[in-house]
């Protein structure tokens, strides 16, 4: 087993994930949409020149996992020219389309002869009716599973996004059931946050989230794909605190283990987001700009901004947050904390244990 607890990784010279929102356009209308996307482009969008400039700092970073993500990156006429510059720089580039009719199978053929790693996919629903209400679009569900088909066929990995909410998280093992008959690598469960078109209706309660985590582990233990959390890294934390205490037994042949090789990865800490039109920030859905890659270079501004710096410091969060024993594992939501009390450093409200004087763990 990985020693977790003891894997404090400070990330402070660059990052080991940078997400880049390529742009705002998108033909689908998500009800959770992050970036509020529209059906036009932004005349104020990276140019290609400008894109080139931002994938050559990315890859003097020692080679990171670069995202192209959006609104929906095939809206971009260049798209195909930032994926051969990217994978030609030695990146591990990987893509989260939407699924439109812009996502062909010779649009993904092009992808991975471009040289594409990885596909994220977005399924928020394990049936048609649903998931096609959510993305505001009909024939995506369908068209999200033959692009999974299509994407394996040409050798590129699969990612599932979930969008976890009180609209689905009753249907965690049906997702479950449905993407054991998938060739998938990740299931990614992203814990909506009220950003966006998002609600804060569509969140779950701290204890809702705890349970959604007890489910999520439970798929895990059987499955061939990684589960992974989004904007919930106390799942970490719940790994950890029930690996400690089950009793040891045999993983099923071929179960994936859970996926914490980058043990600590947070807003700013390991991770960083870069807008649309270039500005920076420690993650999509916490909204605290540190500059523009047109004005200073990602390095610089990932390094030295205050609160990017600080963001590494989970010690010196408030709360229960930073004095948390997992404060190094987990860090807690920065983006979830801000959104709720209007301060990235305070605790996360949607984690339901609290270390005690002993460094025990206890509900709140």
């Amino acid at each position: 087993m990985v020693p977790w607890a003891s894997l404090a990784p400070t990330y402070d010279r660059a990052p080991r994930i940078v997400i880049w929102e390529t742009t705002r356009a998108c033909a689908l209308a998500c009800r959770h949409c992050r970036a509020e996307a529209q059906p036009r482009r932004d005349s104020l969008e990276l140019s290609t020149a400008e894109a080139f400039t931002l994938i050559d700092q990315v890859a003097g970073f020692g080679k990171p996992l670069f995202v192209l993500t959006g609104g929906d990156p095939m809206m971009r006429d260049d798209l195909y020219e930032l994926v051969e510059y990217g994978c030609a720089h030695g990146l591990p580039v990987s893509i989260s389309p939407s699924a439109t009719g812009r996502l062909t199978d010779e649009a993904i053929r092009r992808l991975a002869a471009g040289g594409i790693r990885r596909i994220a996919l977005s399924l928020d629903a394990p049936d048609a009716a649903e998931h096609d209400a959510f993305r505001g679009v009909r024939g995506s569900y369908a068209r999200t599973l033959r692009s999974v088909r299509v994407a394996r066929e040409h050798g590129i990995s699969v990612q599932i996004n979930t969008t976890l909410s009180r609209i689905n998280v009753h249907r965690i093992e049906e997702f479950g059931d449905l993407l054991a008959g998938l060739d998938v690598a990740m299931w990614s469960a992203f814990f909506v946050l009220p950003i966006g078109r998002a609600t804060a209706d569509m969140c779950l309660s701290a204890q809702e989230t705890e349970r959604a985590f007890a489910r999520l582990a439970a798929v895990a233990e059987g499955a061939r794909f990684d589960v992974k959390t989004t904007e919930a890294p106390h799942y970490r934390r719940y790994l950890m605190q029930h690996a400690a205490s089950a009793p040891p037994r045999e993983r099923p042949a071929g179960a994936a283990a859970p996926p914490l090789r980058f043990a600590g990865i947070g807003d700013g800490r390991g991770f960083v987001f870069v807008s649309h039109q270039g500005d920076v920030y420690p993650s999509g859905f916490l909204p605290l700009r540190m500059g523009n890659v047109r004005e200073r270079s990602l390095g610089e501004l990932y390094r030295d901004a205050p609160v990017m710096q600080r963001l590494r410091r989970p010690e010196t969060f408030g709360g229960k947050c930073g004095l948390c024993k997992f404060q190094h594992t987990c860090g807690g939501s920065r983006a979830r904390a801000y959104l709720a009390s209007g301060d990235a450093f305070a605790s996360d409200p949607s984690c339901a244990y609290v270390s005690t004087a002993a460094g025990s763990l206890a509900h709140v």
